[in-house]
């Protein structure tokens, strides 16, 4: 076994009710003026006002008009407000693009730079504003992550921000708090933490700790996602997805994710898919294409998900899995192709071009895959 490491938020509190622990855990961390970054989705929907009944003063500087996909303007006009109003604190309340901005705005608080050099890996060195970040989605798993995603407008890419800095001081993951989750959102969130599992499942960097954490997450995730759908009032579900998309993001948070993902970011930057539904709609198409390369690991996921018998061959039992993928995507109405999205074929070129990019996620892939490789997936998925 290689030496590895293993990162998480540093406290993780979880169940039903968990976010009753965030005054003595703002408490700890000696947070008092502080900001909760949210979105107008979270705001409306009444979770804001259950978090703020929780404080005990009304030292909060709410910023709820995150948008879905974040460009890095949105993160510097907030930057100036929070250091402005000399905050010590930063509450994240919401899905992925809440918590990755307010993961970003607390990275760079003391930040001297210019924010366009924080793309990359290892760029920000420390982090001086505690954070605290509460899902509102079973699916980004951004809560024990040291990863953030921003769309860099200049090159209509979503683009990836690594960092110890960003790894929360407390994640709260209270499965009550996605009841209020819309479905078309609980569909790809949820989808997308399948894909966090099962990419951290495949890659060439996960560990025997990574593996049981992406199984046990594809499980839950795969008997739970289409109940949460049906029934967002079934807590059981929505508790089971909201751990099991935790344990994806510790999973992806350590071993990486590959192809669905790096294909899927030239979708958000370019086309505004979100980050769930683009990774949904490249999911059983990359896949395929691993398949050959990973058949051993698709082929343990196949019987843990109990999609195949005992007189299967190994080959059967990986295509039932990719069909059993693709029946999950359809029915929780994930679109089947791109051209669900208006995007043009003769585009497709160019995006995978720029999916070739994405080195960072493509080294972790099973199979490395060419710019004509990327394209041809493209053109499978439209």
């Amino acid at each position: 076994m290689n030496i590895s490491e293993f990162k998480t938020a540093g406290k993780l509190i979880t169940g039903l009710g968990a976010v009753k622990a965030l005054p003595s855990e703002m408490s700890r961390l000696s947070i008092h003026a502080f900001a909760i970054v949210t979105d107008k989705g979270v705001s409306s929907s009444g979770l804001l006002e259950h978090i703020t009944q929780l404080l005990p003063n009304n030292a909060a500087i709410i910023i709820d008009d995150i948008p879905p996909e974040p460009e890095i303007t949105v993160i510097e006009e907030k930057l100036r407000l929070l250091r402005q109003k000399k905050v010590d604190g930063v509450i994240a309340l919401g899905g992925g693009s809440a918590i990755d901005s307010a993961k970003i705005l607390a990275a760079t608080y003391d930040y001297p730079g210019n924010l366009s050099s924080i793309f990359g890996e290892n760029t920000l060195e420390k982090r001086t504003l505690p954070l605290i970040a509460i899902p509102t989605t079973a699916g980004t798993g951004s809560e024990v992550t040291n990863i953030a995603i921003l769309c860099d407008p200049e090159t209509q890419m979503k683009k990836g921000i690594v960092s110890h800095c960003l790894l929360p001081d407390v994640a709260i993951v209270a499965p009550e708090m996605t009841k209020t989750c819309p479905k078309t959102i609980t569909a790809a969130s949820g989808i997308d933490a399948f894909v966090h599992a099962l990419e951290a499942y495949v890659s060439v960097n996960a560990t025997p700790i990574t593996d049981a954490l992406a199984e046990k997450a594809l499980t839950l995730i795969f008997k739970a996602l289409q109940h949460a759908y049906n029934n967002g009032e079934n807590l059981s579900a929505r508790e089971d997805m909201a751990t099991g998309s935790l344990m994806a993001g510790l999973a992806f948070g350590n071993a990486g994710v590959g192809a669905v993902h790096a294909l899927a970011y030239p979708l958000g930057g370019r086309f505004h898919l979100s980050h769930g539904m683009s990774n949904a709609v490249m999911l059983p198409h990359v896949m395929k294409v691993n398949a050959p390369f990973c058949s051993e690991k698709l082929y343990c996921v196949a019987k843990l998900l109990n999609v195949c018998e005992s007189h299967h061959t190994k080959d059967e039992a990986v295509q039932l899995l990719l069909t059993a993928i693709e029946r999950l995507c359809r029915n929780v109405n994930i679109p089947q192709s791109l051209k669900h999205f208006d995007i043009p074929e003769d585009c497709l070129n160019e995006l995978a071009i720029e999916a070739s990019k994405v080195t960072r996620l493509l080294r972790n892939n099973p199979k490395q895959l060419s710019v004509e490789e990327i394209e041809d997936i493209y053109h499978h998925a439209f």
